[in-house]
């Protein structure tokens, strides 16, 4: 199934949001805000930079993604993004790109593999006033629910450090072990997410 045809699931919004059906018959008595998740692209960068610079400097002083990578990726493969907007806000996003071996290597952190079968998530972060509402969570559900809808991906994996772990567990991601991958002193744990073989998520996802 092509990415396009993901599309509809990317943009149908959460219950109870401003473009959800209204009766004809019921007046709303507020207006919700808009809400609308969809694919990053590189007009998005600036925007993508400064919510991730402030939630990773604050925390451990150093940013997964640097701009120039920012824009990198959402010029090579935009469609394994997703960014979740609030009155055309971007308030959260998610990055990934392909990587095509079992385990993350140094060359994971800058380079895109399109013939590979796993998206490797660069980056998750929720702008600082949306933080704590439970979105990293809902992002992530529907990131994986997309990634479902891409024929081609057959896993998820990512490296955070060890408080981050319960986290993704609950998201239904599951330890590999110690990454090879190390940022100065900090160092992480690998996770991966099975994307394929679940044909019941995907028969009701709008895929």
């Amino acid at each position: 199934m092509s990415v396009v045809s993901a599309l509809p699931f990317l943009l149908r919004p959460l219950h109870g949001s401003a473009t959800s059906p209204v009766s004809p018959n019921r007046q709303r008595r507020h207006t919700l805000p808009a809400i609308e998740f969809r694919c990053l692209n590189a007009e998005d960068s600036i925007s993508v930079f400064e919510i991730e610079r402030e939630a990773f400097i604050s925390v451990s002083g150093e940013c997964p993604l640097h701009l120039d990578e920012v824009r990198h990726f959402l010029t090579l493969c935009p469609e394994l993004s997703l960014g979740w907007f609030v009155e055309g806000r971007l308030v959260a996003f998610i990055i990934g790109s392909l990587w095509d071996q079992d385990r993350l290597t140094t060359d994971a952190l800058t380079l895109h593999k399109p013939h590979g079968s796993t998206v490797h998530i660069h980056v998750l972060a929720v702008h600082r006033t949306f933080r704590q509402q439970g979105k990293g969570s809902i992002l992530i559900w529907r990131y994986l629910q997309y990634l479902r809808c891409l024929p081609y991906v057959r896993r998820a994996v990512l490296m955070c450090e060890d408080f981050l772990v319960p986290f993704y567990r609950k998201s239904g991601f599951k330890v590999q072990g110690p990454c090879k991958i190390t940022v100065g002193p900090l160092t992480f744990i690998e996770m991966q997410c099975p994307v394929r073989g679940h044909s019941f998520m995907r028969r009701n996802s709008g895929c």
